[in-house]
């Protein structure tokens, strides 16, 4: 009876571990073929001078390179997590404010993106002076600015008060960040960027609708700027409901079974993680018609000819 149980309990474990590495495998593939077409994406803005004086293009180009970034950093976590890797305190501290800091970085460029738009549509024989590369450029830097305070704060929490003596742990916000006050940090930071954006967002659409419905206005363009900004909404649903991927980590790794909570996590990391970050700026630059005839002419590696 015993030898049956012993038995049972390596076949479980080996099934256990095929499908570890299996989902493992299947979230890295996906996550590269994701990376290829942001590259390709990004590739593509370097190629013509217009795409990189453009304010439009600019603000593309920065949230193309930070959700890339974004993307390889949720999936080095996943995978930490998955494996159960336990990984040195230092290195888990910088994986895990670097990745605060850049998301809330695709955030806030959200905000910029919507700006551009109203900015274009609203007020258009001031776009090309408010728009310009230079005040692009430091919008830009003021963006991450704001995305490292709460990291900033974090280390230095971290340093002052840490009694963690282990020099390597499981890496994760709950393991490394036990304080009330982290928690506490980050859903204050978190609400008050959430917040900002969703109205500079819906300020931006209302305000574009009201252009849209005039008759003196370009009417076709009002409109395409008010699907942009729409779409950039949804990308911010998108944001707030890959917060909860953290959260439901957590809960399934304390209660529930290993196969369960694999399962789960593989679920959330796929539909909320990685979709999102290589949908949204692929259909995004599908919808412009000069970048979308040059990115599938670099996609196809030169096959589909050029649109002349």
């Amino acid at each position: 009876m015993s030898n049956f149980n012993d038995s049972k309990s390596n076949i479980t474990q080996t099934i256990s571990q095929v499908d570890r590495d299996l989902k493992t495998f299947l979230s890295v593939s996906s996550c590269v073929i994701f990376l290829y077409v942001n590259g390709v994406m990004i590739f593509t803005l370097r190629k013509k001078t217009v795409f990189q004086e453009a304010s439009r293009y600019i603000l593309f180009g920065h949230m193309l390179w930070v959700d890339t970034l974004n993307l390889v950093m949720s999936v080095v976590l996943f995978v930490l997590a998955v494996c159960r890797v336990f990984v040195m305190k230092i290195f888990c501290l910088i994986l895990l404010v670097a990745a605060t800091a850049i998301y809330q970085v695709s955030t806030l460029n959200l905000a910029l993106m919507s700006l551009e738009r109203y900015v274009a549509i609203c007020i258009p024989l001031r776009h090309a002076e408010i728009t310009s590369y230079r005040k692009t450029s430091m919008a830009i830097g003021v963006v991450w600015m704001l995305s490292w305070i709460q990291s900033l704060f974090e280390i230095i929490i971290f340093y002052s008060s840490d009694t963690n003596t282990a020099m390597h742990l499981f890496c994760s916000r709950t393991t490394l960040f036990r304080l009330q006050v982290y928690k506490q940090l980050d859903i204050g930071f978190t609400c008050v960027f959430f917040v900002s954006v969703c109205i500079v967002i819906i300020f931006s659409y209302a305000s574009i609708a009201t252009v849209a419905k005039s008759a003196s206005s370009d009417k076709m363009s009002a409109k395409k700027a008010n699907k942009t900004v729409l779409l950039h909404l949804i990308q911010l649903g998108l944001c707030a409901a890959s917060i909860l991927v953290g959260v439901i980590q957590e809960v399934i790794y304390v209660y529930t079974d290993y196969m369960t909570s694999l399962n789960v996590m593989y679920f959330c990391f796929v539909v909320f993680m990685i979709f999102p970050r290589c949908l949204s700026p692929l259909i995004y630059g599908m919808r412009d018609q000069a970048f979308s005839t040059l990115f599938k002419y670099y996609f196809t590696f030169g096959l589909k000819r050029k649109n002349r």
